[in-house]
């Protein structure tokens, strides 16, 4: 063999070696763009920064068994104030929902980090930060499937359920119109179709669907296959953390740590710790 074939060998195994590192590697959501810098905003006129939040929305923000508020909402204020250097100035506060918005008016916080929808109507009320978690649409399909990408085509003919009258129904008809589409309308339903043999595959939110592979009730039977698949048209904008329009600042703050989270690691860390199944 000579030696212009041992380099080519060489690289190509090299190649392999870094495709199947990579492959093996979870996924991790980033929606920043590494060339763009954001200006450090001068919190010095900052006194407290209340966030509040809610008890029962698990994994993100739920009372442990000694009582405690702990979750990854928890997890990711703690780190933002640590990362904008306010953690001495930072409190969270969980509420039940329906007090949240009354709360935050009357001055008893500064942040909403619960799940606030970003639409039109809230942003008239609330400045928002950038999205720092969305929640993409995924394909899960027996271990022994054939399906791949670009499942727009392999998906054709073939049963795939999802839930009645959702989000993720609308977008199944219009993305993927080939499929043969069975509708269900409880999600133990649906799950129960895949993991009996009755469906080739089943389209539905991917942070619930990661939450039922990793679980014992799907049995190991199935994986993620495809995607993940973001459409903010049908499945909405995502997570960020509100303020009121006079704190606008903080949101500018937000942005600027939740970037540097990202690229430090540490979200990454912060996500893993709370969803060991990427959904991404």
């Amino acid at each position: 063999m000579n030696d212009l074939l041992k380099i080519a060998v060489l690289s190509a195994l090299a190649l392999s070696a870094w495709v199947i590192s990579a492959l093996a590697q979870p996924a991790i959501p980033d929606y920043w763009d590494e060339k763009e810098r954001l200006s450090r905003p001068d919190l010095s006129s900052v006194e407290r920064v209340r966030f509040l939040t809610t008890v029962d929305f698990p994994p993100f923000n739920y009372l442990d068994a000694e009582g405690r508020l702990t979750g990854f909402h928890v997890d990711l204020v703690r780190a933002i104030c640590r990362e904008l250097q306010i953690a001495d100035l930072c409190q969270i506060q969980a509420l039940p929902w329906d007090e949240l918005e009354e709360a935050i008016g009357s001055g008893q916080g500064e942040a909403l980090i619960a799940g606030t929808p970003v639409t039109a109507e809230t942003r008239t009320g609330y400045a928002f930060s950038r999205p720092y978690l969305r929640f993409p649409a995924r394909f899960a399909v027996p271990r022994s499937s054939t399906l791949a990408e670009p499942m727009h085509s392999t998906v054709a003919g073939r049963r795939i359920g999802v839930l009645a009258g959702s989000a993720h129904e609308a977008m199944l008809r219009t993305y993927f119109p080939d499929a043969q589409v069975v509708t269900f309308a409880r999600p133990e339903w649906l799950f129960e179709g895949l993991r009996g043999g009755k469906l080739d595959g089943i389209f539905g939110d991917g942070m619930r669907l990661s939450f039922w592979l990793a679980g014992s009730n799907s049995q190991d039977c199935c994986h993620f296959v495809g995607g993940p698949y973001i459409a903010p048209e049908f499945l909405g904008s995502g997570l960020a953390i509100a303020v009121p329009h006079t704190k606008a600042l903080l949101a500018e703050a937000f942005d600027y740590a939740l970037r540097d989270l990202t690229v430090n690691g540490t979200f990454a860390e912060l996500y893993l710790r709370h969803f060991p199944i990427s959904f991404y």
